[in-house]
C-alpha cells in the first residue's frame, strides 16, 4: 500500500457513515480501498451495551460473514469497532436492566443478556471465524463491558488520555463477559485479578506499558493510527495472517469457557444486596450523564 500520512488522513476524511443506516444504535461504513468495515456504537439512552445494540452488532457480523462466504475474493481484511459518542467508547453493561432483573431475581433474563454479550464478544475474538482481523479504536472511556469489548479485538488501539477499567467491584460484582479470560492471557492471572478487584481506571498509556493496549495514538489521531496499522500490516500481510492463526491456536478462549463464567456471573448477581443495587443505580445516573466512574486513574 505504501500510503503516506497525508493519504491516510484523506482516506478517513472521506469516511462517512451511511446516511440511510439500517441500524438504530450502530453506524457502519465499508472502506473498499482498504477492505475495512467500520462499525461505530451509539447506545441509547446511555452509551452502554443495550439489548438493541447487541442485536445490531450481531446482525452486522452476520452480514459481514455472509458477504465473506458468498462473494468471490476477500472482501474484508479488517473490522474496526469504534464509537460515535464523544469521549466515550462504551460504558459497559446495561446497569438499569441489570438492577431490574436482579430485583426480580430473574436468572433467565440475566443469563439471556449475558449470552447475547458473549455471542458478539466471542465472534469478535475469533474474527468471525474468517481471515479478517478485528481492531478496537478507543477514543473515550471504555469501562466494564466496554473494556471487555475492546480487549476482545485482535488489535487494541487507544488514544492517550483515554481511561479503561473494570468498575464492577464498586457494586460488589465482577466483569463476567470475558475480562478475566482475556486479561489473564495477556498479563497473567495475578495481574488480571488485581485489576478486576481494584475497580481502578487505567490510562491508555499505563495499559500500553502493561501490554494490554497494542498501539498508542495521539489524541485525535486514532483513525489515522488505524490506517497506519493497516498500511504497515499490509506490507507483510502473510506474516500477520500467520501470526493471527498461531495466536488462535496457542491459547484460545473457547465459547464454553465464556459461557461457564457468565453462569457464575448470574449466580453472583442474584446475591447482590440492596446497598449494592443502590450503588448500581447511582452508576446508571452517571452513565446517563456520561461522567467519570471510579476513584482514581493510574497513569503509569
Amino acid at each position: 500500500m505504501n500510503a503516506t500520512a497525508h493519504q491516510l488522513n484523506n482516506a478517513f476524511s472521506d469516511l462517512q457513515f451511511a446516511e440511510n443506516k439500517p441500524y438504530r444504535q450502530l453506524n457502519t461504513f465499508y472502506d473498499a480501498k482498504y477492505k475495512t468495515g467500520w462499525f461505530s456504537m451509539e447506545g441509547a439512552p446511555r452509551p452502554c451495551f443495550t439489548p438493541t445494540l447487541l442485536k445490531e452488532i450481531s446482525s452486522y457480523f452476520s452480514s459481514v460473514k455472509q458477504e465473506m462466504l458468498t462473494t468471490q475474493g476477500r472482501q474484508y481484511d479488517y473490522l474496526v469497532l469504534a464509537s460515535s459518542v464523544d469521549n466515550v467508547f462504551n460504558l459497559g453493561g446495561d446497569l438499569e436492566l441489570f438492577s431490574r432483573l436482579i430485583a426480580n431475581q430473574d436468572a433467565d433474563g440475566l443469563l439471556q443478556y449475558a449470552i447475547s454479550c458473549i455471542d458478539v464478544l466471542h465472534a469478535n475474538m475469533v474474527h468471525l471465524n474468517t481471515d479478517l482481523t478485528t481492531i478496537a479504536l478507543v477514543k473515550g472511556d471504555a469501562l466494564g463491558g466496554g473494556f471487555e469489548a475492546a480487549l476482545s479485538s485482535n488489535v487494541l488501539i487507544a488514544e492517550r488520555g483515554t481511561k479503561l477499567g473494570l468498575p464492577e467491584v464498586l457494586f460488589n460484582l465482577f466483569p463476567g463477559m470475558g475480562a478475566y479470560s482475556l486479561l489473564s492471557r495477556k498479563i497473567g492471572p495475578s495481574a488480571a485479578e488485581k485489576m478486576i478487584l481494584s475497580g481502578t481506571l487505567y490510562s491508555a498509556e499505563a495499559l500500553y506499558e502493561m501490554g494490554v493496549v497494542d498501539v498508542l495514538a495521539e489524541p485525535g489521531d486514532g483513525e489515522l493510527e488505524v490506517y497506519r496499522y493497516i498500511d504497515k500490516a499490509g506490507r507483510t500481510q502473510n506474516s500477520h495472517d500467520a501470526l493471527r492463526r498461531v495466536r488462535d491456536l496457542c491459547n484460545p478462549v473457547t465459547y464454553d469457557e465464556l459461557l461457564n463464567i457468565t453462569k457464575v456471573w448470574v449466580e453472583s448477581a442474584l446475591k447482590l444486596r440492596p446497598k449494592d443495587l443502590r450503588m448500581m443505580q447511582r452508576l446508571v445516573q452517571r452513565q446517563s450523564h456520561k461522567t467519570k466512574i471510579g476513584p482514581k486513574v493510574i497513569t503509569g
